[in-house]
């Protein structure tokens, strides 16, 4: 492997066997070298590999940009969070994850407080992810002079959440735990009673939503053309369809686009099982 780029003494852009760029780490591999130059594997440390097409100058610059130290933590910490929830095995949350970790540890050292205003959403709408996440920062804590707030679960959290959508954006996770929100405000307003987020059907429609998102950002609604059976679930369930209008008109004040006529069949059966099931 030959350096492609320079980033800092321990951080550099090469280029594998298979020929992807990728961000290499070690002790003075950077240090007085130029592109062009052979690297010496026994210095390499660590391998990060773009995905999803992200951009390898944007990463090493983000790797570079890390202390060394907070990288290895937040490595430790997800194999750590495995114990509780499947993590993927992913570059953009290692990197990710360090650098919030990175940055909440800095704003404690310098006395920076910080409030995250969706506890309440992650706890109901991602139970296992918050698990993870506070086994994580139990394990960053433990490896700290001054321990982080319980707060900062939140935010590693949805971290997590991202990673299962394979998205570096967390505005994007953002943004759908906000909806998610809304939607459970409206259904609650619709049936004048609070839902329960932990049963299995609430669980079943805040999964569906997630890749409902997914479906629309790649311009893949659901679209069967089941028209029979889009008839006869509006028939069996009137409340519930009437309540998935509202929800569609969210959704498309939200996303910018009309829903299929699917998508709407798919809300009304998880609004009706809820209701149900919250009945029971």
């Amino acid at each position: 492997m030959e350096i492609l780029r320079v980033f800092n003494n321990n951080v550099v852009l090469s280029r594998d066997h298979t020929g992807r760029e990728v961000i290499l780490t070690g002790r003075g591999l950077g240090f007085q070298a130029k592109p062009g130059q052979k690297i010496d594997p026994v210095k390499v440390l660590r391998t990060f590999v773009p995905e999803g097409g992200r951009d390898p100058d944007h990463l090493g610059a983000m790797v570079a940009a890390i202390p060394p130290e907070h990288l290895v933590l937040a490595e430790q910490a997800l194999e750590a969070g495995r114990a509780e929830l499947p993590i993927p095995g992913s570059t953009v949350l290692s990197v990710a994850l360090a650098d919030h970790l990175s940055f909440a540890i800095k704003r404690l050292q310098q006395g920076v407080p910080f409030d995250y205003p969706l506890r309440a959403e992650v706890s109901h709408l991602y139970p296992a992810e918050l698990r993870a996440a506070r086994r994580i920062l139990d394990h960053v804590n433990a490896r700290l002079e001054s321990p982080l707030a319980d707060d900062e679960a939140v935010p590693i959290a949805l971290h997590l959440v991202n990673a299962g959508f394979a998205t570096g954006d967390l505005s994007y996770t953002y943004q759908m735990t906000g909806v998610f929100a809304q939607l459970f405000e409206v259904l609650e307003k619709a049936y004048d009673r609070p839902f329960d987020r932990d049963t299995v059907n609430a669980a079943r429609f805040i999964t569906h939503l997630r890749y409902f998102f997914v479906r629309a950002g790649s311009g893949k609604q659901l679209e069967e053309g089941a028209s029979k059976l889009r008839a006869a679930i509006r028939e069996s369930y009137p409340d519930a369809y009437s309540t998935a209008l509202k929800l569609q008109a969210v959704l498309e004040l939200r996303l910018g686009e009309p829903l299929t006529e699917d998508e709407v069949t798919y809300l009304t059966l998880h609004v009706a099982r809820m209701v149900d099931e919250d009945r029971v």
